[in-house]
């Protein structure tokens, strides 16, 4: 099996909410606020230590309003392996690795079971 890829990434602003379309035809729905809670750096996550390429499972249980921090200003890929999101309030550290993404689609997917 070939390794997840995105073929389109999008981003609605006005539903708060980050689209993104696989190499398998499957589609994720990211909400922003979701993804802020689930940054992958090394400050959000609380040092290095606690970085993994699974998502804390409190990422989904944990909102956050709608503020500068889930307001997304830029998006950009990172080689061709990653994600990097600018938020509003300036935090763009979190380098959001393809699996990592596919990973909490798929969390995001039984929760929603």
């Amino acid at each position: 099996m070939s390794k997840p890829t995105p073929t389109d990434i999008s981003a609605d602003r006005d539903k708060g909410e980050l689209m993104v379309t696989w190499n398998d035809g499957q589609v994720c729905r990211y909400p922003f606020d979701l993804l802020r809670n689930a940054c992958p750096c090394a400050q959000c996550r609380g040092g290095h230590q606690n970085m993994s390429m699974e998502p804390d499972e409190d990422v989904f249980v944990i909102p956050l309003m709608d503020a500068n921090a889930t307001r997304i200003n830029n998006l950009s890929v990172v080689g061709n392996y990653a994600l990097n999101i600018e938020w509003a309030d300036g935090h763009n550290y979190g380098i959001y690795q393809w699996e990592y993404l596919m990973t909490l689609c798929q969390q995001i997917a039984e929760d929603s079971l």
